[in-house]
């Protein structure tokens, strides 16, 4: 099928140039993303990601001192159980996942 359209967005020049720098990197030009974003527009009839905002995490500024105790309390018993990852274990996902 004859592709016929032109689509035309206006965004932030920063994010366009890292998003573009991203899909040179995969080998992936920027019309076909486009044309698959269509079509899983299309396919889904709606659009293929979730659009929420994330509820922000309690941080121990907005706890109370009992909330705070328990989750403390919660973690190390977690610990104690065997349960969870190590910090080193964690902080190595976390740099992958980064990169």
């Amino acid at each position: 099928m004859m592709k016929d359209a032109t689509v035309s967005a206006r965004v932030q020049s920063d994010i366009k140039a890292e998003a573009e720098e991203i899909l040179k990197n995969l080998g992936i030009p920027v019309s076909v993303l486009i044309n698959s974003l269509y079509r899983q527009i299309i396919y889904r009839h709606g659009v293929p990601f979730e659009l929420t905002v994330p509820a922000a995490p309690a941080t121990m500024d907005i706890l109370t001192k009992e909330e705070l105790d328990r989750k403390l309390q919660h973690s190390y018993d977690q610990s104690l159980n065997g349960q969870g990852v190590s910090a080193n274990h964690f902080f190595d996902e976390l740099e992958r996942d980064l990169t």
